[in-house]
């Protein structure tokens, strides 16, 4: 287990659809195990191998340490509720940052486990917001699109000055 270098916005990387998964493998579990420890250290609630530099579609959630963490591999969302929530939203590649997006209130996803085993899921509030979040970054698309291009441009420009000092 290690702790990787996060790649920060706005590499282009972080722009790049990733790819499925096919191996089911020891490498996917160091992968996996991986971004739960760089997750915990940066801290953050959820990551996905790009954030890490490796275009593969696998997220780690961990959002109450009780429960201990979740990986997903291939999550592709099934279904959207018509009903939209605002949550305040932010990423381990921009930290320091972060402002309200709207998401769907609840979501079905499916996805795969570590051994391959196909999984469907329903989530609201935190939980369906962090899937959105998250398989929108394996889609290639970085949570500051979603908002308005003036709100976008303000946090830019607040990140850049912080990466600065």
């Amino acid at each position: 287990m290690t702790i990787r270098p996060i790649v920060r916005y706005p590499d282009r990387r972080l722009a790049m659809p990733a790819r499925p998964v096919t191996a089911f493998d020891d490498a996917l579990r160091e992968l996996a195990n991986d971004l739960l420890d760089t997750m915990r250290a940066a801290p953050g609630i959820g990551i996905t191998a790009p954030h890490i530099g490796v275009p593969m579609r696998v997220v780690v959630l961990e959002l109450d340490v009780r429960e201990g963490a979740q990986t997903y591999v291939n999550p592709e969302i099934e279904w959207a509720s018509p009903e939209m929530i605002l949550h305040r939203e932010g990423s381990v590649s921009m930290p320091g940052v972060n402002d309200e997006v709207q998401r769907h209130a609840r979501v079905r996803i499916s996805y795969r486990d570590i051994d391959g085993n196909v999984h469907s899921e329903e989530s609201e509030a935190l939980r369906a917001v962090c899937h959105q979040h998250e398989i929108d970054q394996l889609d290639g698309m970085f949570w500051i699109q979603r908002l308005s291009r003036l709100k976008r441009e303000r946090l830019v420009k607040k990140f850049e000055k912080m990466s600065r000092e």
